[in-house]
């Protein structure tokens, strides 16, 4: 019998927004963004990451009340759900679980919200929690670092960690809307404000060259905390983010290609191999000079454009070494080794193993196989240009 074919195309739109001082009483940009500039009331749960309550306690309070100030349209359902910050809260199931019972007690329905309050781990576990619950809640992102302002929260990706793998168990669910508080950067450590960049260095690298010289111009200023330059990253950085995903990138991921996981291979493995002791962000800026090197290894890239990458992720900071405990054990079948990465990261793809490399700054080429041979020198070298 001839099969029935179906060809669905959904539309998929969501905004970002930038503002300060979110909670404050007077600010309506979160009862414009959840009310639809309409009054209508809307029934909301929330999530709060206890790393962004250290130098703000009275922010669950705040968050009461300014939904007490603006009741004829926010319905907060109950006190806000504290949950620690970092890999843990993805590494532990507990935590989804205690959302999805949240949502099941008030009877919270699909047109309900759940905003997220948080870094970039909270937002994952809590995207995952709320894409899973009815099948989909709406989600507000209300990201507290860099990292997750530039990068984690403006995606369509939500996940957990299981069986010792980053990101095994997750789903592909857009946010309703994401909303940026640059307030929440002024307490961050000089770490957490750090790590963040790397993503910025990351896209540049992979998309636009005029970026890349900015933060080169900018590295000192950047590190040296400045808000007016920080502000640009991330904005910049965020949307180079939506415009790759907007392009017919694929951003669901269907295929084997994935260009802003440029240096992310590595990244995850030695956030694994570390214990998560390395922050997602200091990772990534290891993984982007190694992937670096080994495209100026095999002559893809050149000298003076390399030197430029890495003098970019020294200046913010960085430490570019791989781990010399890392550097000695060695198999792809050796789970405990830096190369077993790339298994990982071709599981986690689906279909031939696809990494990208550079061309030059702002131009990537994709390839199908890492020489470990090669890769082994480019650890080497890496190891003696810091």
């Amino acid at each position: 019998m001839r099969a029935l074919n179906q060809s669905l195309s959904v539309a998929i739109r969501y905004s970002v927004h930038f503002t300060e001082d979110l909670f404050a009483p007077d600010n309506l940009r979160l009862r414009k963004v959840v009310g639809h500039g309409r009054r209508h009331l809307n029934r909301l749960l929330c999530v709060v990451d206890r790393g962004a309550c250290t130098h703000r306690a009275d922010l669950p309070a705040r968050i009461q009340n300014y939904c007490v100030r603006h009741r004829d349209v926010l319905d907060l359902v109950c006190a806000p759900i504290l949950v620690p910050g970092g890999e843990r809260v993805k590494s532990t199931p507990t935590y989804v679980a205690r959302i999805q019972e949240a949502v099941h007690r008030h009877g919270l329905c699909r047109h309900s919200y759940i905003l997220a309050i948080g870094g970039g781990a909270v937002l994952d576990m809590t995207g995952f929690a709320a894409a899973t619950a009815h099948r989909g809640i709406r989600l507000v992102r209300i990201p507290t670092t860099v990292l997750s302002q530039n990068d984690v929260a403006v995606g369509v990706k939500n996940s957990v960690n299981a069986f010792n793998k980053k990101n095994f168990l997750g789903t592909f669910a857009p946010p309703y809307a994401v909303v940026n508080d640059s307030t929440f950067l002024e307490t961050l450590s000089d770490r957490d404000w750090r790590a963040g960049t790397s993503e910025a260095v990351k896209v540049s690298l992979v998309r636009d060259p005029v970026f890349f010289r900015f933060l080169e111009h900018n590295a000192q200023a950047i590190a040296g905390r400045s808000m007016n330059a920080m502000a640009y990253l991330i904005r910049r950085c965020a949307q180079l983010h939506m415009e790759h995903m907007a392009e017919g990138n694929d951003p669901f991921e269907t295929g084997s290609s994935r260009p802003l996981d440029f240096g992310h291979w590595a990244a995850h493995k030695l956030e694994q191999l570390t214990r998560f002791r390395l922050r997602h962000g200091e990772a990534v800026a290891i993984g982007v000079a190694l992937d670096s090197t080994y495209s100026m290894r095999i002559g893809l890239l050149s000298e003076t454009d390399w030197r430029r990458i890495l003098g970019l992720l020294s200046q913010l900071g960085f430490q570019l070494r791989v781990p010399r405990r890392f550097q000695r054990l060695h198999g792809r079948d050796n789970p405990d080794s830096l190369e077993h990465g790339l298994t990982e990261f071709r599981e986690h793809l689906g279909g031939e193993l696809t990494i990208l490399l550079l061309k030059g700054i702002g131009s990537g080429i994709e390839v199908h196989q890492i020489d470990d041979r090669i890769l082994a020198e480019s650890i080497a070298i890496l190891d003696r240009a810091q």
